[in-house]
C-alpha cells in the first residue's frame, strides 16, 4: 500500500475519536452519575434529583446556573433515544444522519484526492459552543420576574428567545449581534431566553416557536413581526417609547415650555442638534428621567430656531444640552461635546434632577429630597417653606429662592410646600399657630425613620423675606452644624398627597387604549392562540344578542296574529310547548352510547391511545389511586356522560400509584407564572394528585388540566350524596356510597362538566411540551 493511501486510512479510521476530542468532554451519563446501561426511569430519577438541588431559585452556590444548564443538557441528550444513540456511538447528539452520511459529505472523490472541510469539527448548534457573546444577556425566570420587568419601567428591553438546532437563529445571528451591541450602548436593555433551559420563562413570554423577537417595556410585551434587518430592529425599539416624551422647540414656543416648570415642578431639558429627527439615545434618556425632567429637542438646522440659538448663544456645529430650573432666562447647567455618550448625558442629567427650590407634591419626592439619616455623618436636613399660591405669596417666595441659591451645600435640601394642598403636613408642623394664618413660615427638619417621624424647629416668626429673616435664618443654619439637639421638637406626619397623579377618568382612558391597542396587534399578526379566549367571548355575545333579537321578532309577530287563548287553554299550551322544548333539547344531548366507555391509560395503550391519536382528538384522563378509584369512576362517568357523543373524545384514567412519575414530569410544564412556593419541600413526593383531570392531544402535544375543588368551596352542596338515579342512567355498576369519606372524594370533580364545556369552546390555557414521555 502506498504511504499517502495509507496515512489517509489512518486518519480515516481516526475520526470517530477526534471528533469526539473536538466536541471537549461534556459526557452527559457523567453529568447525571448514571451509567451507559441505565434505564430511561433512572435517568429520569437522577435528573429530577440533580435539578432539585442545583435549581438556581433554590441553590445560591455561584456555579448553580451553569451546572444547572449543564444537568438538563444531558437529560435532553439522554431522555432522547436518538440523541442517545448518537451520543453512544459518535460522542454527539447531533443529526440522526449516521456517520456513514458524514463520511460521504466530508469526503469528497476520495480517490482523486483528499477533500477536508473543517466545518467538521465546527457544530453551531450545540449549546456549549453557542456565540459566547449571548450569554451575558441569558435571562432567566426570577431574574427576569424581579428584575428585568421593573426596570423596563426606566428603558425598553429587546428580548430573543432562542434554542438549541435552531437554523433561522443562526441566520439572523448577525444582524443581532450588531443590533444588541448598538442599541445596549444608547441605552436599551437586552435579553437571550434558551427556551430549552428556559422553558417556563419562554411559556410566560408566549414564545411557541424560536427564533422569536420581543420588545418589553412598562412590563408591556409586544412581538416584532418583521424582517430581522437592522433598520427594523431600531425602529421597533423606538416605536415602544410613547410618543410624548420629547417635544419639538422652535422660536413661538420656547417661553412656554420652560415656564411649564412651575406646572410639572421640573427641570426642563433642551438638546440643539443638527439633526432633522430626534436621536434614539436622546428619546431612550427621555424615557429613564421622565419622572425627573421635561425635554425639548431644537433642530438648529430649521428656520424659526435662530431667535432661540442667538439667546442662549448656540454652537449649532456642536450638540449642546442645557438645564433649565426656575430662571428660564439663563440655564442652570450646560454640556457641549462633539459625539453625546450615554454616560457623559447620564452623569449630567443625574445632578440636575431637582429644581433649586423643588415643590414637595407627593410622598416620593418628599422622600428622595428629604431621605432618613442613616448615620451621624450622613445626617441631612430640609428646609421647608410653607407658603400659598398666588401674588400675595410672590415675594416671600422669592426672597426664599434667593437665599437657597446662595446657601446650597450637599446637607441641606430647599424646598417649599402649599399648605392649602397638604393641610395635614401643614398642621403638624405649625400646630394651627395663628401667627401663621394667612403667612409663610420656614421650619428645618430631619426625618427620623421611614414611618413618618420627624423632628424639627420653626422660625418664631411667620416668614416674609427681609433681611431680618435671612438672618435669622442663617444663623439656624450654622448653629445646626455643631448643635444636633437643635431640633427639639418632634412629631409623626402623614404621607403627603399626589398632587399631579391623573385623575381616574384618564387612568381609565389610557388603560383602555392599551387593552384595543393590544386586541388589535394580536388580531392582525395572526396570534391566534392568546386571541382564542377572547373571541370566543365576542361571538357568543353576539350571538345572545342576535339570537334574543329574532326570537322577540318572532314572538311580537305571533301575538299580533293570534287572539289571546282562554286561561285553561294557555296553562295546556304553555305545557305542550314546555314538553317539547325539554325533548327536543334531551334529544339533541343525547349521546350515541348508552354508557360511559373509561378505559385504563397503561404502557401497552399508551401509543395508540396519545402518542398516535388522530388529528382532532384528545384523550381525557382521570387521575386515581387504587383506594379512590370506584366512587371517582362513578363521579366521572356522572359529569361527562352527556359528553360522550363527540366522536372525538375519548376516556381514561390513569393509575396514580403506577404512574406517579410520567403525571409529575407533564405537570411541571403547568407550572404558573408567579413563583411557585415549597416546590421542593419533603413532601414533594406525597403531593395528592387524585382526582386531577387532564386533556392530552397527542397530535399538537399540549394538554390542559383540571384541578380538583377544595372541600368546602360550595357550601352545602358539597355533603350531598349523589342520586342514585342518575347513576343508573349511566349504566354504572354497583351502588354509590353515601359515606362522608365517599362524599369528600366525589367532591374533587365537581364542576368538570363546566370545564369540559370550556373544553369544547377551546377557552382553556394550553401547556405544551416538547415529545410525550414514556410511560413506564
Amino acid at each position: 500500500m502506498e504511504p499517502g493511501r495509507a496515512g489517509c486510512l489512518l486518519l480515516f479510521l481516526l475520526l470517530p475519536a477526534l471528533g469526539a476530542a473536538a466536541l471537549g468532554e461534556f459526557d452527559p451519563y457523567r453529568v447525571l452519575g448514571v451509567g451507559r446501561s441505565s434505564s430511561q426511569a433512572d435517568i429520569k430519577k437522577a435528573y429530577k434529583r440533580l435539578a432539585r438541588e442545583w435549581h438556581p431559585d433554590k441553590n445560591k452556590d455561584p456555579g448553580a446556573e451553569d451546572k444547572f444548564i449543564q444537568i438538563s443538557k444531558a437529560y435532553e441528550i439522554l431522555s432522547n433515544e436518538e440523541k442517545r444513540a448518537n451520543f453512544d456511538r459518535y460522542g454527539d447528539a447531533g443529526e440522526s444522519q449516521g456517520f456513514a452520511q458524514q463520511q460521504h459529505r466530508q469526503f469528497h472523490r476520495f480517490h482523486d484526492g483528499f477533500y477536508f472541510d473543517e466545518s467538521f469539527f465546527h457544530f453551531p448548534f450545540n449549546s456549549e459552543r453557542r456565540d459566547t457573546s449571548d450569554e451575558k444577556y441569558l435571562l432567566h425566570f426570577s431574574h427576569y420576574i424581579n428584575e428585568i420587568v421593573p426596570d423596563s419601567f426606566k428603558k425598553p428591553y429587546l428580548i430573543k428567545i432562542t434554542s438549541d438546532w435552531c437554523f433561522s437563529c443562526i441566520h439572523i445571528e448577525p444582524v443581532w449581534k450588531e443590533v444588541a451591541q448598538e442599541l445596549e450602548a444608547l441605552g436599551a436593555g437586552i435579553g437571550v431566553v434558551h427556551a430549552g433551559y428556559e422553558r417556563r420563562l419562554a411559556h410566560h413570554l408566549g414564545a411557541h416557536s424560536t427564533p422569536t423577537l420581543l420588545g418589553l417595556i412598562n412590563g408591556k410585551i409586544t412581538f416584532f413581526h418583521n424582517a430581522v434587518v437592522r433598520e427594523n430592529l431600531r425602529q421597533f425599539v423606538e416605536n415602544l417609547l410613547p410618543g410624548n416624551l420629547v417635544e419639538k422647540i422652535t422660536d413661538k414656543n420656547y417661553i412656554r415650555f420652560l415656564s411649564d416648570w412651575k406646572k410639572d415642578n421640573k427641570p426642563h431639558v433642551l438638546l440643539f442638534d443638527h439633526m432633522p429627527v430626534v436621536p434614539l439615545l436622546y428619546k431612550l434618556t427621555a424615557f429613564a428621567y421622565r419622572d425627573y425632567l421635561s425635554f425639548g429637542y431644537v433642530y438648529v438646522g430649521l428656520r424659526g430656531t435662530e431667535e432661540l440659538s442667538s439667546q442662549y448663544n448656540i454652537n449649532v456645529y456642536t450638540p449642546t444640552m442645557m438645564i433649565f430650573k426656575e430662571h428660564i432666562d439663563r440655564p442652570a447647567d450646560v454640556v457641549q461635546a462633539r459625539e453625546m455618550k450615554k454616560q457623559l448625558i447620564d452623569d449630567f442629567l443625574s445632578q440636575n434632577k431637582f429644581l433649586m427650590v423643588a415643590r414637595l407634591t407627593s410622598q416620593r419626592l418628599f422622600q428622595e429630597l428629604c431621605p432618613v439619616k442613616k448615620s451621624h455623618r450622613q445626617r441631612k436636613h430640609c428646609v421647608v417653606l410653607l407658603t400659598g399660591e398666588g401674588e400675595k405669596f410672590a415675594e416671600a417666595y422669592e426672597a426664599f429662592l434667593t437665599f437657597a441659591v446662595a446657601n446650597t451645600k450637599d446637607t441641606l435640601k430647599f424646598v417649599h410646600i402649599y399648605s392649602h394642598r397638604q393641610p395635614e403636613f401643614a398642621d403638624a408642623l405649625l400646630m394651627d399657630e395663628e401667627k401663621y394664618h394667612g403667612k409663610s413660615a420656614v421650619v428645618i427638619l430631619e426625618r427620623r425613620n421611614s414611618a413618618g417621624k420627624i423632628a424639627y424647629k420653626a422660625l418664631e416668626e411667620a416668614w416674609q423675606g427681609s433681611k431680618e429673616d435671612n438672618f435669622i435664618l442663617l444663623d439656624l443654619l450654622d448653629q445646626l452644624r455643631t448643635d444636633s439637639g437643635l431640633l427639639s421638637s418632634e412629631t409623626i406626619v402623614a404621607d403627603l398627597n399626589d398632587e399631579l397623579a391623573p385623575m381616574f377618568l384618564i387612568r381609565w382612558f389610557y388603560s383602555t387604549l392599551d387593552y384595543i391597542s393590544d386586541c388589535w396587534d394580536s388580531l392582525f399578526h395572526s396570534n391566534w392562540r392568546e386571541m382564542m379566549p377572547l373571541l370566543s367571548l365576542l361571538f357568543s355575545a353576539l350571538f345572545i344578542l342576535f339570537g334574543t333579537v329574532i326570537v322577540q321578532a318572532f314572538s311580537d309577530s305571533s301575538d299580533t296574529r293570534d287572539s289571546p287563548p282562554s286561561g285553561k287553554e294557555e296553562t295546556t299550551a304553555k305545557t305542550e310547548k314546555n314538553d317539547a322544548n325539554f325533548s327536543k333539547e334531551s334529544n339533541s344531548r343525547i349521546p350515541k352510547k348508552g354508557f360511559v366507555e373509561v378505559t385504563e391509560l397503561t404502557d401497552i395503550n399508551y401509543t395508540s391511545n396519545l402518542v398516535r391519536l388522530r388529528p382532532g382528538h384528545m384523550n381525557v384522563v382521570l387521575i386515581l389511586s387504587n383506594s379512590t378509584k370506584t366512587p371517582l369512576l362513578q363521579k366521572f362517568a356522572l359529569e361527562v356522560y352527556t359528553f360522550t357523543g363527540s366522536s372525538s373524545l375519548h376516556f381514561s384514567f390513569l393509575s396514580l400509584d403506577k404512574h406517579r412519575e410520567w403525571l409529575e414530569y407533564l405537570l411541571e410544564f403547568a407550572q404558573d407564572a408567579a413563583p411557585i412556593p415549597n416546590q421542593y419541600d419533603k413532601h414533594f413526593l406525597e403531593r395528592d394528585y387524585t382526582g386531577y383531570v387532564l386533556a392530552l392531544n397527542g397530535h399538537k402535544k399540549y394538554f390542559c388540566l383540571f384541578k380538583p375543588h377544595r372541600s368546602g368551596d360550595e357550601g352545602g352542596t358539597l355533603g350531598s350524596c349523589e342520586d342514585h338515579d342518575a347513576l343508573q342512567h349511566t349504566e354504572a355498576r354497583g351502588k354509590p356510597s353515601c359515606s362522608p369519606g365517599s362524599r369528600s372524594i366525589k367532591n374533587k370533580l365537581h364542576k368538570l362538566s363546566f370545564w369540559m364545556e370550556r373544553l369544547l369552546e377551546g377557552s382553556l390555557q394550553r401547556f405544551y411540551i416538547p415529545s410525550w414521555p414514556a410511560l413506564d
